[in-house]
Protein backbone atom coordinates (compact mmCIF):
# COMPACT_ATOMS: atom_id res chain seq x y z
CA UNK A 1 0.00 0.00 0.00
CA UNK A 2 1.61 3.49 -1.00
CA UNK A 3 1.78 6.35 1.46
CA UNK A 4 0.08 9.65 0.26
CA UNK A 5 1.02 13.26 1.88
CA UNK A 6 -2.21 14.88 3.60
CA UNK A 7 -1.10 17.81 1.24
CA UNK A 8 -1.63 15.59 -1.37
CA UNK A 9 -4.74 14.02 0.34
CA UNK A 10 -6.34 17.72 0.85
CA UNK A 11 -5.35 19.22 -2.61
CA UNK A 12 -6.89 15.49 -4.37
CA UNK A 13 -10.28 16.36 -1.60
CA UNK A 14 -10.64 19.69 -2.26
CA UNK A 15 -10.52 18.80 -6.28
CA UNK A 16 -13.28 16.46 -6.05
CA UNK A 17 -15.58 18.84 -3.82
CA UNK A 18 -15.18 21.85 -6.67
CA UNK A 19 -16.22 18.97 -9.19
CA UNK A 20 -19.08 17.74 -6.98
CA UNK A 21 -20.74 20.91 -6.59
CA UNK A 22 -19.73 21.91 -9.91
CA UNK A 23 -21.59 18.53 -11.02
CA UNK A 24 -24.48 19.28 -8.61
CA UNK A 25 -25.00 23.04 -10.68
CA UNK A 26 -25.43 20.88 -13.93
CA UNK A 27 -27.38 17.94 -12.62
CA UNK A 28 -30.05 19.95 -10.37
CA UNK A 29 -31.67 22.18 -13.14
CA UNK A 30 -31.35 19.43 -15.99
CA UNK A 31 -33.29 16.73 -13.79
CA UNK A 32 -35.90 19.56 -12.35
CA UNK A 33 -35.53 19.53 -8.61
CA UNK A 34 -37.01 21.78 -5.97
CA UNK A 35 -35.58 22.60 -2.55
CA UNK A 36 -37.39 19.65 -0.85
CA UNK A 37 -35.37 17.54 -3.51
CA UNK A 38 -31.67 16.00 -2.39
CA UNK A 39 -28.63 15.19 -4.58
CA UNK A 40 -25.59 13.86 -3.81
CA UNK A 41 -22.77 13.14 -6.23
CA UNK A 42 -19.84 11.25 -5.85
CA UNK A 43 -16.81 9.41 -7.62
CA UNK A 44 -16.01 6.08 -6.93
CA UNK A 45 -13.39 3.44 -8.09
CA UNK A 46 -14.75 -0.02 -8.78
CA UNK A 47 -12.85 -3.07 -8.85
CA UNK A 48 -14.91 -5.13 -10.95
CA UNK A 49 -13.27 -6.10 -13.77
CA UNK A 50 -16.65 -5.34 -15.91
CA UNK A 51 -16.54 -1.35 -14.72
CA UNK A 52 -14.52 1.05 -16.01
CA UNK A 53 -12.82 1.86 -12.50
CA UNK A 54 -13.45 5.35 -11.94
CA UNK A 55 -17.23 6.59 -12.46
CA UNK A 56 -19.47 9.16 -10.95
CA UNK A 57 -22.49 8.03 -9.04
CA UNK A 58 -25.54 10.11 -8.55
CA UNK A 59 -28.24 9.81 -6.58
CA UNK A 60 -31.44 11.29 -6.84
CA UNK A 61 -33.47 11.70 -3.30
CA UNK A 62 -37.00 13.56 -4.51
CA UNK A 63 -39.18 14.01 -1.99
CA UNK A 64 -41.93 11.75 -1.32
CA UNK A 65 -40.10 9.00 -4.27
CA UNK A 66 -37.90 6.27 -3.97
CA UNK A 67 -33.70 6.97 -3.91
CA UNK A 68 -32.76 6.64 -7.81
CA UNK A 69 -29.06 5.86 -8.58
CA UNK A 70 -26.98 6.51 -11.94
CA UNK A 71 -23.83 6.27 -13.27
CA UNK A 72 -21.84 7.73 -15.03
CA UNK A 73 -18.15 5.92 -16.72
CA UNK A 74 -16.30 8.87 -16.15
CA UNK A 75 -14.43 10.83 -13.73
CA UNK A 76 -16.04 13.35 -11.38
CA UNK A 77 -14.35 16.31 -13.19
CA UNK A 78 -15.27 15.15 -16.49
CA UNK A 79 -19.02 15.78 -15.99
CA UNK A 80 -20.54 18.13 -18.80
CA UNK A 81 -23.88 19.47 -19.56
CA UNK A 82 -24.49 16.76 -22.40
CA UNK A 83 -23.99 14.25 -19.26
CA UNK A 84 -26.49 15.90 -17.19
CA UNK A 85 -29.11 15.90 -20.20
CA UNK A 86 -27.80 12.17 -20.22
CA UNK A 87 -28.38 11.44 -16.57
CA UNK A 88 -32.09 13.51 -17.37
CA UNK A 89 -33.46 10.95 -19.16
CA UNK A 90 -32.20 7.99 -17.24
CA UNK A 91 -34.36 9.57 -14.17
CA UNK A 92 -37.28 10.09 -16.01
CA UNK A 93 -37.44 6.72 -17.29
CA UNK A 94 -36.74 5.49 -14.21
CA UNK A 95 -39.71 7.32 -12.63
Amino acid sequence: MGLVSLTAWRARSAGLAAAATRAKALIRPALGLSEGDALSVNEIVCADPACPGIETVVLVMRAGEPTRALRLPRPLAELSEADARVLAGEEAALR
